[in-house]
């Protein structure tokens, strides 16, 4: 068997997410029937990030087994011409036998875009969050630099049973441009719900609705119960994967 490595992108507004789903139309749904429409094999995908609902990816990376040659630039071709206007294959090539796209990742990082705009953007309504009110940028950057480092991210994250949520954050930053404020976060990997969970808390500190100094009272409580606010899916974006 050899291993093909897919780098993709996608609009998420419209999937429920990346993994298949019944009776839900997801992007693994629609790449994977596009896979075994062009080589007439049934394929399974292996994905760097399972984005939810409503989550967008302009760097994600997907890798499937195939016993048989392809050719990949064709297939790329076949596979934007198969799978519509909200995926866009950017790159298809034969990799390392040992490779997989979820457990040769070495890091992730997503990016999240909220506006405090006083009117919408409908341009942007798909792509980022609106919450029409000023934020303290400064304390929502000390908020970002208390997530770094390794810890038990249990209370901004929905817990699977038998799951540990430590995890290390190598990059945990805010930054502001024209009313537009940008999350930007790294980590070895992310449990359900963090990154839109770690953007809500800020967003509390932000608006004065929570306290800056407890950022680390609240990743050591382990309580999920703490966190008021999850940002909307949205705003959020798979930037980038290494490997």
């Amino acid at each position: 068997m050899a291993i093909y490595r897919i780098d993709l992108s996608y609009d998420g507004s419209g999937f429920q997410g990346y993994a298949k789903q019944d009776g839900e139309r997801t992007v693994q749904g629609v790449l994977e029937s596009a896979l075994e429409t062009v080589l007439r094999s049934s394929v399974t995908t292996a994905v760097a990030g399972r984005t939810d609902a409503g989550v967008h990816a302009y760097g994600q990376v997907v890798s499937f087994e195939f016993d048989g040659d392809i050719e990949a630039n064709r297939l790329r071709k076949s596979l934007n011409g198969l799978t519509g206007q909200e995926i866009a294959v950017k790159s298809v090539g034969r990799v390392a036998d040992t490779f997989n796209a979820r457990f040769s990742a070495k890091w992730r990082r997503y990016r999240y875009v909220l506006s405090t705009q006083p009117t919408d953007d409908p341009l942007m309504r798909h792509v980022i969050w609106h919450v029409h009110r000023s934020l303290d940028l400064d304390v929502m950057k000390a908020v970002g630099e208390a997530f770094v480092g390794r810890h038990d991210f249990t209370s901004f994250c929905r817990s699977v049973e038998g799951k540990s949520n430590v995890r290390v954050v190598e990059e945990a930053h805010w930054s502001e441009r024209e009313g537009l404020y940008e999350f930007w976060v790294k980590s070895n990997s992310f449990c359900q719900q963090m990154v839109r969970s770690l953007v809500g808390y800020a967003y509390d500190v932000g608006r004065g609705f929570a306290e800056q100094g407890n950022t680390s009272e609240v990743i050591e409580a382990r309580n999920r119960s703490l966190i008021k606010t999850v940002a909307p899916s949205r705003g959020l974006n798979l930037w980038e994967v290494g490997y």
